[in-house]
């Protein structure tokens, strides 16, 4: 096996056991022959560069400078999915995990015991991502690093992945036309790639606050590891039904502290913005190119608000999934609230500079971002 940016492991994470374990795990995709993939796999490149163009024009938002990097597009499955992430993680996570391996070598037998406790998070990190393997279409990846199994353009802002049996799963379990529906996927997923490329500021803004907020973690490698298992067991029943209040807590709030409260305020009020912003965009652009983006949008909120398993809704909340689904939401609102009120030009104030970018009291105020970055004032 390939091993994940380096050596397999890191103290804390065994990352190749956790690749090895979530392709193990991952449920197979769909059955879709030979000739087929290769059809669904032209076709979403073709989207994607359609949507490009779109977005573009929708937003009047374009590449600062005509040198521009162009960053790739990638048609991948499960497994490509799975690769990518861990890569992405281990490239977010080593400052938290350096800490946490310094700690544990100045303890007697720490060694050892990293040893064994990486490969238990190994797998558990793996359980995880076979879990979000088969569920996520698209994901603009902002901190990629580049592999041999997935090249990318690190520093240049990122790679757009497209996970294409997840998006011909729920076309099919949405009965939507196929056409339709990839495109409607890119409009959203290139909206991401046009946020990171029009705004050069933005991804390392958003990789210093992610890199501030873990820095701030001062929680031991034992007590981690030991929060992990206790969220684990949750989701494997260890609690009786019903006991709402005894929910298993996001992994976000394993590890929080009063400093990364702030941080993760203002990290979820731009994530919301352009969670709400991509949405915005798709519905925007969708009645023009997607004839059936009515159909979708209804077919696809449904699907959404359906209900889910008891296991289903504890890995939500552990790994913050609700939140994300509130982010469309509100961050949504808040878009089309600001451009109702002064405009695209206006709204597109809002990528300036991180000052422009909304609070999170301002995503559920519009108003108030609009009175602080147009000063206007009531009256």
């Amino acid at each position: 096996m390939t091993s994940i940016g380096g050596a397999g492991t890191s103290g804390t994470v065994d990352w190749n056991l956790a690749v090895a374990t979530a392709t193990r795990l991952v449920r197979p995709g769909p059955d879709v022959g030979r000739d087929e993939a290769r059809a669904v796999v032209a076709e979403l490149r073709r989207h994607a560069k359609a949507a490009e163009e779109h977005v573009r024009a929708y937003t009047r938002m374009l590449p600062e400078g005509t040198d521009a990097p162009d960053t790739p597009v990638l048609v991948v499955d499960r497994t490509g999915w799975i690769k990518a992430n861990v890569a992405g993680f281990r490239e977010l996570l080593t400052p938290l995990l350096g800490k946490m391996n310094e700690r544990r070598a100045a303890t007697p037998g720490g060694t050892v015991l990293g040893a064994v406790g990486g490969k238990v998070t190994g797998v558990e990190l793996g359980m995880l991502l076979s879990f979000l393997a088969s569920r996520i279409l698209g994901q603009y990846e902002t901190f990629a690093p580049a592999t041999r199994d997935l090249p990318g353009a690190p520093g240049t802002g990122g790679r757009l992945l497209l996970v294409a049996p997840n998006i011909v799963h729920v076309e099919r379990e949405l009965a939507v036309s196929p056409h339709d529906f990839r495109l409607w996927v890119c409009l959203h997923e290139e909206t991401h790639r046009t946020q990171f490329t029009a705004v050069p500021w933005l991804r390392d803004h958003l990789q210093g606050e992610i890199q501030t907020f873990l820095a701030a973690t001062e929680v031991d490698p034992g007590t981690f590891v030991e929060r992990l298992r206790e969220a684990f067991q949750t989701l494997a029943g260890g609690r009786p039904e019903g006991e709402e209040g005894d929910a298993a807590p996001s992994l976000v709030e394993l590890v929080q502290t009063p400093e990364q409260r702030e941080i993760l305020g203002r990290l979820t009020a731009v994530m919301s913005l352009l969670e709400g912003h991509a949405d915005y965009v798709m519905d925007g652009v969708g009645p023009q190119v997607v004839p059936s983006v009515a159909e979708i949008r209804e077919k696809f909120q449904q699907r959404r608000a359906r209900g889910a398993s008891r296991l289903d809704l504890a890995l939500r909340k552990l790994l913050g999934l609700d939140a994300k689904l509130r982010q469309y939401r509100d961050g949504e609102r808040f878009v089309r609230a600001v451009v109702d009120q002064v405009g695209m030009d206006g709204f597109n104030r809002v990528w300036t500079s991180p000052n422009t970018l909304p609070t999170k009291s301002e995503i559920a105020a519009p108003d108030d971002w609009i009175a602080r970055v147009h000063r206007r004032t009531e009256g």
